[in-house]
């Protein structure tokens, strides 16, 4: 499976020609007018910067490979009472599971985690103030253990929202060894042989390209 980060929390998920954004937004400082085509689209919540559909056209139906599971969560950690909602999905196709946590503002309980279930890669929020931060985020990895972690919804001069912050405090708590900083936007996750544990890669995407 192809995932390209398109900005804040964003992704295009490409599986034998079959594409779908989760979380398309508008007005996050400094990002420019997102313009996507794909198939199938989803939100993880009603907010400008996670549910602006109108940027991505959609092509003509097709067969998806994906099969796409939901988990109910909130947006804040008084059970939606600040923030409201918030959908995690896990998206699977050619044996990857993709898990985006969306506008996650909370610890995941261990039904959650079960829900969830195993893998492969855990797109994160970490930027704090909305959801859960650096110490937050790296929590919700330790309960999922995916082998490959991918931070967003953060704040890198001069893109992101104002109120969030780095992705700094979030890879100081991992081993330097695991973080790796790749030059581009976008990364081919092929399934793993075997089910044998291992330690999350972390992996920082460069925006813009």
């Amino acid at each position: 499976m192809t995932i390209t980060w398109q900005g804040h929390s964003c992704f295009l998920l490409e599986q034998d020609g079959f594409r779908i954004v989760t979380d398309p937004y508008t007005g996050v400082p400094g990002y420019p007018p997102l313009e996507l085509e794909a198939h199938e689209v989803y939100c993880s919540h009603g907010h400008f910067d996670h549910n602006y559909t109108d940027a991505v056209r959609l092509l003509p139906k097709a067969d998806s490979p994906f099969t796409v599971e939901e988990v109910d969560s909130f947006h804040d950690e008084k059970a939606g009472a600040l923030r409201g909602g918030n959908t995690i999905r896990v998206f699977s196709a050619g044996g990857v599971r993709v898990c985006h946590l969306g506008d996650l503002g909370h610890p995941l309980s261990k039904q959650q985690l079960a829900a969830i279930g195993k893998c492969d890669v855990a797109l994160v929020p970490v930027g704090g103030t909305y959801t859960v931060d650096a110490a937050g985020a790296k929590a919700v990895c330790d309960g999922l253990n995916p082998r490959c972690v991918v931070p967003m919804h953060y704040r890198h001069v001069p893109y992101g929202l104002e109120t969030v912050t780095g992705v700094e405090d979030f890879l100081r708590l991992w081993p330097s060894a695991a973080v790796q900083r790749l030059p581009g936007n976008s990364f081919t996750y092929l399934p793993k042989e075997g089910g044998g544990e291992c330690a999350p890669a972390v992996l920082v995407l460069k925006y813009p390209v």
